[in-house]
């Protein structure tokens, strides 16, 4: 059998000597299976039954070694695989994670164990069956949503994106993983807007371009204070232009109803990223909001670049809907309603762009307002 002594040679070896010759017997025999590659049937069930007997009666380094060994086989069968898993010790998630295939059964013993490092190295593979799937989306572990939500192998949809949506809301490094997929709609992570990078914020307000989304509440207060649109923009540049933030702070939670925390975050983000959606929210058109959004950021050499990202960004996401984004920071919608047919993005492909093909390098839109703050900064001086 597999280029070694017949399985009643092993049987009496096995019998007639201890522990020692046992556990050498053990590691030679699972080396021996290991690289025969292929094997046939009959093959498979001999070195069952001889696997069966040699496991139980070697000791523990011995059964480690040689279930490490084992699993770097070409082919187990389900019990063969059981042997492995219960005897590898330390190695088990290596095992799990390298295996080229992996038993259902397996799978859900790891699971039902609890094993939290194990089933999340589990929710890494790429052969999930429905079932393994849902009982991994039970768990409650931070461990296994996050491995589950860099799995892009695990189309996100139904329940499955419900449940990693909400855990985005509440652990950054799912909403980071999320964030980076181009199969998963990116207004979700709307509550999680602040824990993402620079660059995944603006994917956040690219994914509400061209979209329908419902009313949301906070639109009846921004209502009332749209007709004092101008005067807010020209307070908010006047106190940006002076760096008197913590007031800006103070102005956006009145307006915003947002808290002060959240506001200090609005009012010290330098990237404006944030406060592009309070702007927007309120019906600042792009000349009046860049003027603002000029003297609060900081770009330094990309500065025009981001400026013009933002020109496009006013054209193209509605005051409606960031105001709904910002009901999504204000915890007083259901981003899953977006899941709708009727609020689905119109251009499916719209929020996949990358920020660099937003607007061309020199927009007018941009070139008009700086234009407009240098003549400002002239009379200042003159």
């Amino acid at each position: 059998m597999l280029g070694f002594q017949p399985y009643e040679t092993f049987q009496l070896l096995i019998e007639t000597g201890g522990v020692d010759r046992t556990n050498t017997l053990l590691i030679a025999a699972c080396d021996a299976y290991a690289r025969r590659g292929k094997p046939t049937p009959p093959e498979m069930e001999q070195f069952e039954a001889l696997a069966g007997r040699l496991f139980p009666i070697a000791g523990p380094q011995a059964r480690a070694k040689g279930a490490a060994i084992l699993g770097r086989a070409e082919m187990l069968s389900p019990a063969l695989e059981q042997l492995v898993v219960d005897n590898i010790g330390e190695d088990l998630n290596q095992f799990l994670a390298g295996a080229t295939d992996l038993s259902e059964p397996t799978m859900l013993d790891i699971v039902a164990r609890y094993d939290v490092p194990g089933a999340a190295t589990i929710a890494a593979r790429a052969d999930l069956t429905n079932v393994v799937l849902a009982k991994l989306f039970q768990m409650n572990s931070r461990k296994v949503y996050r491995a589950l939500a860099s799995n892009t192998s695990i189309v996100p949809r139904g329940a499955y994106l419900s449940a990693l949506a909400r855990s985005a809301q509440m652990d950054h490094m799912v909403a980071e993983s999320l964030a980076k997929r181009d199969d998963f709609d990116a207004a979700l992570l709307a509550p999680a807007f602040f824990d993402l990078s620079d660059v995944d914020r603006v994917k956040v307000i690219q994914a509400f371009a061209h979209r329908e989304t419902p009313k949301a509440p906070i639109s009846k207060t921004i209502e009332q204070l749209t007709v004092a649109n101008q005067e807010l923009t020209k307070a908010l540049m006047k106190l940006f232009s002076e760096n008197r933030r913590p007031e800006v702070t103070r102005l956006l939670s009145q307006i915003t109803g947002l808290d002060e925390v959240r506001c200090g975050q609005i009012a010290h983000d330098v990237t404006g990223a944030s406060l592009f959606v309070i702007l927007r929210a309120f019906g600042c058109s792009a000349y009046d909001g860049l003027k603002v959004l000029i003297h609060a950021t900081s770009h330094d050499s990309e500065r025009s670049r981001a400026l013009a990202d933002f020109a496009t960004l006013f054209g193209n996401v509605t005051p409606e809907s960031m105001a709904y984004l910002m009901g999504a920071w204000r915890g007083e919608v259901n981003l899953l309603e977006l899941n709708k047919p009727e609020y689905k993005p119109f251009v499916a492909t719209a929020r996949r762009a990358p920020s660099n093909t937003l607007a061309p390098a020199h927009n007018p839109v941009v070139d008009q307002a700086i234009e407009a703050l240098a003549r400002i900064g002239a009379r200042r001086a003159g």
